[in-house]
């Protein structure tokens, strides 16, 4: 890179751009800036050699701005001795930031020109002083509009509306009307459709539901993303719903009609809700449970994987299915894979065997687990609108000075604990055993078939223990290979 500071004799000169926020995607914004910089220029006749643009990006919120540092990178290689900017503001809303920029000007004789504010020397004390101080009132508009919006933002919350953003799933029924929006690709107008973000696309809610009574029928979140790729469903962007997004998707408030402002939950929204509140609080309490057992990467594809324990002594382990080279058949075989393996559908068969004819005995009711019926929903569900109220006047009563910061803290503290367990008496009222579909159905195997594989799992982990001991070698009692009596069953529920 050449580091002359002349071209035929005119000084050279950068041009940076920036625009904080473009709704358009249009780069309108920076264009005209760029405009007006480059008749700067030419009424100065400097050269201009590199135009630096940080398009839809904003200088108070601290996130790197990557022409920016390729431009501090540039100066400090002597690429130009100008930068010319439409305003100090498009440079910086940093007071860090500015004195990074400071020092670099002063080392590299570099000068500031501004399309609205002059020229800026801050090789010099005053040029200095002056860059401080429009810093300073652009870092106050700053904050001053955060605030604004922050506080439209919460009125908004309070009011049970939608706060605008990317259309959340499961919301947004055309209206009938439509509305002018740049296109961010072609950068043309185009006509889109006004949506009620009050009202439920019912596909999408039905989505929502489905994975909630799954989760918490003993379902997984993988299961439920796997279900949603086969239903044809997308984020409201079009794009595949990940793991982490289908998470979210069932641990959102919203779900409930609950409104959220900053992390908080702060009332009702004016909203369709998807989901009983009892229900959501479930899911929420199942996925941030810290004992459930989660396993890294794909979900198991065999019914006992991590789940059956391998049974030579001292050995805590679970088993895992694998296949090698040509085999027919998978085989579990203990983690550390000491000893030797068994073949995986014969063991599968005859577990799931057990359980279907457990489940099929008349008294199969006595397994179930004790119900919900001694909790109150609508009681639960209005303790805890009146814990919230409590929080929003302690809020007031701190706001306006009535009481201290200490008796406030006391009294926030002691009411979010006893929210907390009214959340978490409401999470159980929802668990749904993962027996209940199938104590009582006409035909249990049938239904056992219809199962998915995650409610399956879960079933085992609720029903047995299944531990693996070493097979015997040679041909067993009843002329087969398999050897069923190395397969010891314990029963957790003993109804």
């Amino acid at each position: 890179m050449k580091t002359t500071r002349t071209v035929n004799g005119r000084v050279r000169a950068v041009i940076y751009v920036r625009i904080s926020q473009d709704r358009s995607g249009a780069h309108l914004g920076v264009d005209r800036q760029r405009e007006d910089c480059e008749a700067l220029a030419e009424r100065n006749g400097w050269a201009v050699v590199e135009t630096y643009v940080d398009n839809d990006m904003s200088a108070y919120s601290g996130k790197p701005r990557k022409d920016y540092r390729r431009m501090l990178a540039d100066l400090e290689d002597g690429v130009a001795t100008i930068v010319i900017a439409w305003h100090t503001d498009r440079l910086h809303r940093s007071p860090t930031e500015l004195e990074e920029y400071i020092d670099i000007s002063e080392r590299r004789g570099v000068t500031t020109h501004t399309c609205q504010a002059g020229p800026i020397d801050l090789a010099t004390p005053s040029g200095r002083m002056v860059a401080r101080m429009l810093g300073a009132v652009a870092r106050h508009e700053s904050e001053h509009k955060a605030e604004r919006v922050a506080r439209a933002r919460l009125q908004k919350a309070r009011a049970g509306e939608w706060g605008g953003g990317i259309r959340p799933f499961g919301w947004g029924v055309p209206t009938g009307e439509t509305t002018t929006k740049v296109d961010r690709r072609t950068g043309k107008e185009i006509q889109v459709p006004v949506l009620d973000m009050n009202r439920l696309v019912p596909e999408e809610a039905a989505a929502v539901e489905h994975g909630t009574n799954s989760l918490l029928a003993g379902g997984s979140v993988n299961a439920f993303m796997r279900w949603l790729a086969d239903k044809g469903l997308t984020t409201t962007r079009g794009n595949p719903i990940t793991q982490q997004e289908a998470r979210d998707m069932l641990v959102r408030p919203r779900n409930a009609g609950i409104a959220v402002y900053r992390g908080e939950e702060i009332g009702r929204g004016a909203w369709e809700p998807i989901v009983d509140e009892a229900r959501f609080r479930a899911v929420v309490a199942v996925l941030s449970d810290p004992s459930r057992r989660t396993t890294p990467g794909p979900e198991p594809k065999w019914f006992g994987s991590m789940i059956y324990r391998c049974g030579i002594d001292g050995c805590d382990k679970t088993m895992i299915s694998t296949r090698s080279g040509g085999a027919r058949h998978s085989t579990y075989r203990c983690q550390t894979r000491h000893a030797g393996g068994r073949r995986g559908d014969k063991l599968d068969e005859y577990v799931q065997d057990l359980i279907i004819e457990r489940l099929s005995r008349p008294d199969a009711h006595d397994l179930l687990l004790p119900g919900p019926d001694d909790a109150n929903v609508a009681d639960l569900q209005a303790e805890s609108e009146q814990i919230r109220r409590r929080l929003t006047d302690l809020a007031g009563l701190f706001g306006s000075g009535q009481i201290t910061m200490a008796q406030f803290t006391e009294g926030s503290d002691a009411a979010r604990a006893q929210l907390e367990g009214v959340n978490r008496q409401l999470g159980k009222a929802a668990l749904k055993d993962p027996l209940v579909p199938l104590v009582g159905a006409p035909d249990v195997r049938a239904a056992w078939k219809a199962t998915p594989l995650d409610q399956q799992r879960a079933v085992l982990r609720a029903l047995m223990t299944v531990t693996v001991r070493p097979a015997r070698r040679g041909r067993m009692p009843d002329g087969g290979y398999f050897d069923y009596e190395t397969i010891d069953i314990a029963w957790l529920r003993n109804g």
